[in-house]
């Protein structure tokens, strides 16, 4: 296990019904920011130049994360999921099963699984693991249990604009430190929406947040007033996007006539003292349970429970998990 003089250290557990934005199947740490962190393991999966990039701006994109074989698999599995053909673009426009009490997320394409065998494959697949070791420079690290998404053409019951939010509270002092991963499963172009983030605000973040009024949303940047221009992120199916969660970022409108599709994927250092928590993401894992949190309201039709198997781990996985202890 690695545990380094510089590696972030723990904060209580959120509640398993926060309510804020942010996904409560691993903790928040404190310590050294991650833009600060200075490097003590060896680079497995990142350039030097991208681990400045990373540090600077705030994101990653790491090509290439998972197989195309995965790839496939997990898109053939959200259409099924969905009750969509993706062949029958007047199958799309059926309306999403549950609202999200996040309300900026209603009709952006979330899908309401979390623990299927393909979204584990993914979790543990090596590349992914290694590049997220890259991140927080120690070895010892817990999968996010999240779900994925299906974004259809932005139009009639499916009409959504698109949004920038951050799910940690950018007013907390000290700020919180943790990260986020989107898993492209289709490559996406400009019209296609997908993910987005303001790069430049996570640059010169500590500037900004001197000068932003006092009373803003800590959570949704006023883009009326910040100084700086969203960006969408180019992706390939199969690459993986890390980005630091003080990144502004979102979903943009789909106005294309096709979907885009993404898997969520995150990790975090591993708390095993955190009995509580062990407990209930191998629960999750177990009787496949949708993440913590008001932002994940769950399928309704119970799907995961009466269609499908409980994933297989590898050594890897339960580790991930925390099944199996470092």
């Amino acid at each position: 296990m690695s545990m380094l003089a510089n590696a972030p250290t723990m904060t209580p557990t959120m509640a398993p019904n926060s309510d804020r934005p942010g996904n409560a199947s691993t903790k928040e740490v404190s310590g050294t920011q991650l833009r600060d962190l200075k490097k003590k393991l060896p680079l497995r999966v990142l350039s030097e130049d991208d681990f400045a990039h990373w540090q600077t701006y705030g994101y990653v994109v790491v090509p290439n994360a998972v197989p195309a074989e995965q790839v496939k698999a997990t898109v053939d599995l959200l259409w099924e999921f969905e009750e969509m053909d993706p062949n029958d673009p007047e199958s799309w426009g059926r309306p999403q099963m549950r609202d999200n009490a996040m309300k900026e997320l209603n009709n952006s394409g979330m899908v309401e699984i979390y623990n299927h065998q393909t979204l584990w494959d993914n979790r543990q697949t090596q590349r992914v693991y290694d590049a997220f070791v890259d991140i927080w420079d120690r070895t010892d690290l817990w999968v996010s249990i999240d779900r994925a998404n299906l974004n259809t053409p932005n139009k009639g019951t499916r009409a959504f604009d698109g949004f920038i939010h951050w799910d940690a509270d950018t007013s907390a002092d000290p700020l919180p430190i943790n990260v986020q991963g989107v898993l492209s499963l289709v490559d996406t172009t400009d019209d296609m929406g997908g993910f987005q983030c303001v790069p430049d605000l996570f640059a010169n973040f500590e500037e900004w947040r001197k000068t932003a009024p006092a009373d803003r949303d800590p959570f949704r940047p006023d883009m009326d007033t910040v100084p700086y221009t969203p960006k969408r992120i180019a992706m390939k199916a199969g690459d993986l996007v890390i980005f630091n969660s003080l990144l502004a970022h979102g979903i943009r409108a789909n106005r294309s006539d096709q979907a885009r599709i993404a898997q969520y994927i995150s990790m975090a250092p591993a708390t095993p003292e955190e009995q509580d928590l062990v407990d209930w993401r191998v629960k999750s894992w177990s009787e496949r349970l949708p993440a913590r949190g008001y932002a994940f309201p769950g399928d309704p039709r119970n799907w995961e429970q009466t269609r499908y198997e409980r994933a297989k781990l590898t050594p890897l996985g339960e580790k991930l998990l925390g099944k199996t202890p470092w």
